[in-house]
């Protein structure tokens, strides 16, 4: 796209990129508590509203529901006014959903909020995935999304601990209402240290971005330039809607196989996050030991990520990332036979964490490359929102599953075959030369 284009892809990591990329950690860790401060209050809400099985399913999709929808219809707004612009936009209404779930009275009250709550989470993740997708040299571009990614995991660790011991001194409310405060926390760190995305500026040249990209260029040490070089050209017969612009038919099969793996794939994953601390729980465990399992499978989770991003360094993206979902499978049906053994299950929980975790984090690096950066936000925004539909329906499949009388151990070894379809769909659909030849840096 341009001669920074280029240092950026081909130069060494500096130090301002690195800590854009350790923002992005930091707001992927908020979306990692919003998603588990359901899961991990769940027993506590469910006894205080006397909620079936249906009802909790709900509450645990309709955070999701707002995180789809977040990223189906804000992410696309990235790409017009910029990544940083939006992630401070989400960032004020993800925490203002989080305070208000604090008050809530009734479970309808709770389910809208938390919709409001994933709303500005959704805007939010899309930016952050591109944004350390877009500031990371080629050669460790994997690495860097996959840590960004790692956030996911320990957010919800953190938010795991904090989360049980504010369930034992001050109630469900509050975990909650924390999670609102730190969400307002990160908008001073994005002010002070995330800046607007390179190649935002480069394509779409708002107002200022000569004077914002000599900026950019001062701290890749690098002259400043006196003028913006040309806009890319857009394609004759393209449409000007970024997203109709994924389906044309030089994108369309990408597009789709990514929807596709997305869905699978936040398919099982969420049904592991959301139930897993309530499943061990009607297990025979106790709530505490149950929750101490939710939180290992996101202590797994940062090592998952980062075990991923530094295999693909070495190896093809999309090999690692089906060896990863059929070893999540593998896993899945192991965990059908720990029956109540404490031990087993937070062994397992480990290890499930890590490869489910690492799927995730792989569809995150592989999404960004897939896209120009006229519609970066807008494709990977999409992907994501996509993949929330799979989020959405899983915890609801799950407790209609229950209320049928399904065991709850049972239901690991059902999910662990979505992750095989989508492994299998990834081997036979993207060739592995076809995901090393990706650049981040296509226009």
């Amino acid at each position: 796209m341009s001669d920074l284009r280029q240092i950026v892809d081909q130069g060494p990591m500096r130090g301002f990129q690195w800590l854009a990329i350790a923002v992005c950690v930091v707001l992927n860790m908020i979306d990692g508590f919003d998603v588990l401060v359901m899961a991990f209050t769940a027993s506590s809400v469910t006894a205080q509203w006397s909620l079936s099985g249906a009802e909790l399913g709900m509450l645990l999709s309709a955070g999701l529901l707002g995180m789809a929808l977040g990223s189906l219809l804000l992410a696309p707004w990235a790409d017009r006014i910029g990544r940083r612009a939006l992630i401070l936009l989400c960032l004020m209404l993800s925490g203002t959903g989080m305070v208000l779930s604090s008050l809530s009275q009734s479970p309808m009250q709770l389910a809208l909020l938390r919709g409001l709550t994933g709303l500005g989470i959704g805007g939010i993740l899309a930016c952050s995935n591109v944004i350390a997708s877009e500031y990371a040299c080629a050669r460790w571009r994997g690495l860097a999304v996959s840590l960004q990614s790692t956030g996911y995991a320990l957010g919800a660790t953190l938010g795991g601990l904090l989360a049980v011991w504010l369930l034992s001194h001050w109630g469900w409310r509050s975990v909650f209402l924390a999670g609102g405060l730190i969400t307002f926390a990160a908008i001073p760190l994005v002010l002070l240290w995330l800046p607007e995305s390179l190649d935002f500026l480069l394509s779409k040249q708002p107002r200022n971005a000569l004077q914002r990209v000599n900026a950019l260029a001062a701290r890749l040490h690098q002259p400043s330039l006196s003028a913006l070089p040309a806009r890319p050209v857009q394609v004759a017969g393209s449409s000007g809607n970024p997203v109709l612009r994924l389906l044309e038919p030089g994108m369309l099969r990408s597009t789709l196989l990514i929807w596709l793996l997305f869905f699978l794939v936040m398919f099982g994953f969420y049904f592991i996050m959301s139930w897993t601390p309530k499943l061990l729980t009607s297990s025979g465990l106790s709530v505490q030991q149950g929750v101490t399992g939710g939180v290992l499978l996101s202590i797994g989770g940062i090592f998952g990520a980062t075990l991923l991003g530094l295999l693909s360094a070495r190896f093809p993206l999309s090999r690692v990332l089906a060896a990863f979902m059929l070893i999540t499978a593998v896993m899945l049906l192991l965990f059908t036979g720990i029956g109540s053994s404490y031990l087993a299950a937070l062994g397992m929980g480990l290890l499930i964490g890590l490869f489910s975790n690492g799927c995730v984090a792989g569809l995150y690096a592989l999404s960004p490359l897939l896209y120009g950066a006229s519609i970066r936000a807008t494709g990977v925004g999409w992907a994501i929102g996509i993949g929330r539909g799979g989020a959405i329906l899983s915890p609801t499949v799950a407790g209609l599953m229950l209320d049928g009388g399904w065991q709850p151990l049972e239901l690991y070894g059902w999910f662990a075959l979505v992750f095989v379809a989508a492994a299998l769909l990834l081997l036979v659909l993207l060739p592995a030369r076809q995901a090393a030849g990706l650049r981040s840096s296509q226009a």
